[in-house]
């Protein structure tokens, strides 16, 4: 569940509802991932247009809508999937298992949300509507009192040396703690320590980062260790990790975040109670 935003805007947000919108948003990530930035589709993807995968029938779908364009059905925009728990225990275990072990986040007690599949349109990749994912995002949280995000953030294309001082800049400025610190898979693992921290300059490396990635760092993100190509969809991955009560705090100031009316009025503390529980309860 999710609580809808108080008031019809040109663009919204809101979970997908039927099976034709989970479609138009499974077209949109082809779009995007496959013919703007050069994935790899099978032939079933090739054929269907469409990006999906087994995960999709157990996840939750945030799509962005233009309420403005006159279409037959909701001309969806964005889109970001969403997996809880429950969902990665019908097939497995989550998507970010693939590349990264994620023991830590499994041990340490608290409820999580996986984040992916994240794209937009070119025309419509705004700060608002960025901003518009996050809110819809920072609801799911509060509704589901979901404690801990997590998922795999990308950089386009495969060249490690591209992307070395990003990499190292990531390790050195927002390594998450152990406790919470998923890792490459061995035979994945590409180190992320590529330069050493003294000569790197912050400011001008934040400015390269791709936008999702600068977008997380915004709400305290951190990273877990080591990188990841991903042959399949022409990138190099970076997994994110983010305690819930970060973004409730952040998002309710920065982002004038729309929370439940039940929350309305209240202090951030009062917000962050609603995610941070006792590791031993």
């Amino acid at each position: 569940m999710i609580t809808p935003l108080r008031k019809t805007e040109p663009i919204s947000i809101r979970l997908a509802t039927t099976p034709d919108e989970i479609l138009a948003a499974q077209e949109l990530r082809y779009k995007v991932f496959y013919e703007e930035y050069g994935a790899k589709a099978d032939p079933e993807s090739q054929r269907l247009k469409r990006d999906a995968d087994p995960y999709d029938l157990v996840a939750s779908h945030l799509i962005v809508v233009d309420n403005t364009a006159n279409n037959l059905r909701p001309k969806i925009v964005g889109t970001y999937r969403v997996i809880e728990q429950q969902g990665a225990d019908q097939v497995g275990g989550f998507y970010t298992s693939a590349e990264y072990d994620i023991t830590p986040l499994h041990n340490c007690g608290l409820r999580m949300l996986e984040l992916g599949r994240s794209c937009v349109l070119p025309e419509y990749r705004t700060r608002s509507v960025l901003q518009l994912l996050w809110q819809g995002i920072a609801n799911f949280v509060i509704d589901n009192k979901i404690e801990v995000l997590f998922g795999c953030a990308s950089f386009h294309g495969t060249d490690i040396n591209a992307i070395s001082r990003q990499l190292a800049y990531l390790h050195h400025y927002h390594l998450a703690p152990p406790a919470l610190r998923p890792r490459a898979r061995e035979e994945r693992y590409i180190d992320m320590n590529l330069h050493p921290k003294e000569p790197l300059n912050p400011r001008e490396i934040i400015n390269t980062l791709p936008p999702l990635i600068k977008g997380y760092l915004r709400t305290g993100c951190m990273v877990g260790e080591g990188a990841v190509i991903d042959e399949q969809f022409n990138t190099v991955d970076v997994c994110i990790v983010l305690q819930t009560d970060m973004l409730a705090s952040q998002y309710k100031k920065h982002y004038k975040l729309q929370l439940p009316d039940e929350l309305s009025g209240h202090s951030d503390a009062d917000v962050r109670s609603l995610f941070s529980r006792k590791q031993d309860q």
